[in-house]
């Protein structure tokens, strides 16, 4: 691992460098391409009337659940519903409580299990318990996996911090963001009590679930040799991942071993959005957005992936930038696992604002099917057809 003062060096040369090339690769882009139209104005172009913002849920006619139905008195699989979430939470995180109850819970009794970098309040732990006929775990954060780890400069990330906020970026000096990020990266499946639980699904308050799930999601991604399954797909803020690529391309050149032949390199790299590459340096920012993924802990868990985020923490990304858990775990994911293994669940019916996921399904009710956003001027942010153009539908 090069020494903290190289790596301080290394990271402004790279801003610096990335500065300048984003500028030159963006005026080579508008002149090749022959338009006076801006980059913003293309994003901000309205959506025609009755234009669906997600053409693939439109095509989902079948009833939901038909997948694999959960038979009576089967053996539930070694899962949890997962919630890294805060006392000051609580009002959010009882609304999706009880839509997914009401959807899928209430049917399988799958324990939920609450984490906190703080303990958890009485009035917490007895409205939450009120909610389900589950067993409720409620579950602290060792110091140690969510401090700043000793080797952050804190010089750095002041100023790196001053650079995010000069391009817009949100939370860019809010640490408890940081710090959730690197969390949610690579110590969620090291906590204590997560350790003999394989599967997860992750939820996040003030998310919303419109469907009913006939079918013990977990036991299909067993029976379906599946490891993770998502719901949205969308492109990420590129000034907050800069240096994310570069630092994957020098792990996996020194581990080719991990990269799998069935990767999916391609939708990582592609370049639809020039100006995305262009900034995340060759990445093309689309990415699983992981406030709602299912997920197989096994592959976390894996000499690659642990290998991958030790690198990247080293790195110091979470801190000098904002790398996300999101694109941390689809680039992990795109890399290191067989693509086939990747599941879309689009027969869950989803809102994380500003983005749904929508099914055209009589099972589902208080969402228009086909929506993607409220806000037209962010359907360009959906790159789930890339993902499908890249590696294939289920």
């Amino acid at each position: 691992m090069v020494s903290g003062q190289r790596r301080k060096r290394e990271l402004l040369s790279v801003i610096a460098l990335t500065l300048i090339c984003t500028v030159f690769g963006l005026y080579y882009y508008a002149r090749s391409n022959g338009s006076s139209v801006s980059e913003a104005e293309q994003v901000f172009k309205p959506f025609k009337a009755g234009q669906s913002m997600n053409p693939l849920l439109d095509e989902v006619h079948e009833p939901v659940g038909t997948l694999t139905r959960a038979e009576d008195g089967r053996q539930r699989a070694n899962a949890t519903l997962l919630s890294l979430v805060r006392n000051s939470e609580l009002r959010g995180l009882i609304g999706t409580m009880r839509d997914i109850e009401r959807t899928f819970n209430s049917k399988f009794n799958y324990p939920w299990t609450f984490i906190n970098d703080e303990p958890f309040t009485e009035e917490f732990r007895q409205r939450t318990q009120a909610i389900t006929n589950a067993e409720c775990r409620y579950e602290v954060i060792p110091k140690e996996q969510w401090d700043t780890p000793a080797w952050i400069d804190p010089d750095l990330v002041e100023v790196s911090g001053n650079i995010l906020v000069e391009d817009r970026i949100s939370y860019a000096k809010m640490q408890s963001y940081h710090r959730m990020c690197r969390w949610n990266s690579g110590m969620f499946y090291k906590h204590p009590a997560l350790q003999k639980v394989k599967w997860y699904w992750r939820v996040e308050p003030s998310t919303r679930y419109y469907c009913s799930i006939d079918y013990d999601v977990f036991k299909y991604m067993e029976d379906n040799d599946k490891t993770y399954g998502y719901v949205i797909n969308i492109y990420d803020s590129p000034q907050s991942i800069r240096t994310l690529w570069p630092t994957t391309l020098e792990f996996i050149a020194e581990h080719p071993e991990y990269v799998h032949p069935n990767n999916a390199m391609a939708w990582l790299t592609e370049n639809s959005r020039p100006n995305h590459n262009v900034l995340a340096n060759g990445y093309s920012t689309c990415h699983f957005w992981s406030n709602f993924e299912i997920g197989d802990m096994d592959f976390f868990r894996s000499k690659a992936y642990d290998s991958y985020f030790d690198y990247l923490d080293q790195a110091g990304g979470f801190f000098y930038e904002r790398w996300g858990d999101a694109p941390v775990h689809s680039i992990a994911l795109g890399l290191f696992l067989d693509k086939s293994k990747i599941h879309w669940f689009k027969d869950i019916g989803y809102l994380h604002q500003p983005y749904y996921n929508c099914p055209a399904s009589p099972k589902c009710r208080g969402c228009e099917a086909g929506k993607f956003t409220d806000a037209g001027y962010l359907n360009r942010e959906n790159c789930i057809d890339k993902f499908f153009k890249y590696v294939h539908a289920d």
